[in-house]
Formats: structure tokens, C-alpha cells, sequence
């Protein structure tokens, strides 16, 4: 079995929110990889961009009428991704902290771990 057939097989069979757990690990390590290194500007901003970008989608997805969170938890992670984008902005300009950014993700890891151990994982289709 190839890797992206592993790939498309893990992701029809996982519940969303271990997939945004997995896709907010993958970010944060980015981000954990970077902040050490400083001097690796086109590194950093890749980092930077994927998170932004990442939190950018979520804020999107949030600010859909049909989306199915509370109103208040959307409005947290609209306010979350604006922050996130002014601080990637404060980093890159006058290096600040990235270490509030790393914080923000696995904060927002935690909760989504806890969700997908309690949500139901999907029934595989047989065949």
C-alpha cells in the first residue's frame, strides 16, 4: 500500500477533530522547528505562513452561518486567528515571542484531544 493510500484510508476512517489534531501538530512541530533558528527567514515564514493560513481556514469556517458550533466558541477562534495574524506579523518584523503562538496550538490541541476521545469514530464502510 502506497503512503497516499494510507494516507486517504487514515483520514476516511478518523473522527474531524483528530484530523485537526493532526493537522495542528504538524503546524505547531513547524513552528517548534523554527524558533530556534532564528536566521532561517524563509524557514520562519514558512512556518509562520502555514499557521496563519491554517487558523485563517478555521476562521473562515467559523464565520459560516451553517456552521454547527456555538456562537461563542466561533467568535473565539474568529478572534484567535485575527491575533495569530498580527502576532506572525509582530514576529517576523520586530521578532517577537513565537513561543505565544506554539502555546495558542497546543492549548487548542488539548481541547481537541479531549473531544475526539469522546466523539463517536466513524463506521467503516465495508466492501
Amino acid at each position: 500500500m502506497s503512503v497516499q493510500a494510507y494516507q486517504t484510508a487514515a483520514t476516511r476512517s478518523e473522527n474531524p477533530r483528530t484530523t485537526e489534531y493532526r493537522l495542528f501538530a504538524q503546524v505547531t512541530r513547524a513552528l517548534i522547528n523554527v524558533s530556534d533558528k532564528r536566521d532561517d527567514v524563509r524557514a520562519l515564514a514558512d512556518a509562520l505562513d502555514w499557521n496563519r493560513r491554517m487558523w485563517s481556514a478555521f476562521a473562515l469556517d467559523c464565520s459560516d452561518d451553517t456552521n454547527q458550533l456555538p456562537e461563542s466558541l466561533r467568535a473565539s477562534i474568529i478572534s484567535l486567528s485575527l491575533f495569530v495574524s498580527k502576532h506572525s506579523s509582530a514576529v517576523i518584523r520586530s521578532g517577537a515571542d513565537m513561543d505565544t503562538l506554539i502555546d495558542i496550538n497546543r492549548m487548542i490541541m488539548q481541547g481537541l484531544e479531549a473531544q475526539a476521545q469522546i466523539a463517536p469514530e466513524p463506521v467503516a464502510a465495508s466492501g
